[in-house]
């Protein structure tokens, strides 16, 4: 919730049927870095503050059809892929992943967004 704050803006926001998840990364309600130096970790606690999101917006991560993961380094590919595919190997989003230079903080790894379709019977 920490970023949320700072720049004002929300984890998650549905429109209709469509659930839009803000880039999350691995820090914690306390202000701290989960998974420090760990992609595979962050990756994990990521997916499920992802998954926290999309219940409080009235979906799942059955309804997720696409997801964007960013890490600091393509050598992570594995360990987040790893995590990815642990939440979504029934579900199948299409996914892309770069890596990027940077991201907000040093020690943060890895930085997923997610969208997701909630069905009408949802």
């Amino acid at each position: 919730m920490k970023w949320e704050n700072v720049f004002g803006y929300s984890r998650a926001v549905r429109i209709g049927n469509t659930i839009e998840v803000s880039g999350t990364t691995a820090v914690a309600e306390n202000g701290e870095i989960v998974g420090e130096n760990d992609a595979y970790l962050q990756a994990q606690f990521v997916l499920q503050k992802i998954s926290a999101a999309l219940n409080k917006a009235g979906g799942s991560m059955a309804d997720v059809v696409r997801t964007r993961l960013y890490v600091t380094d393509a050598s992570f590919a594995d360990q987040v892929g790893r995590a990815h595919l642990e939440c979504f190997a029934d579900i199948r989003p299409a996914c892309t992943l770069v890596e990027v230079s940077a991201l907000i903080a040093p020690d943060l790894l890895v930085e997923i967004e997610a969208t997701a379709i909630v069905s009408e019977a949802d």
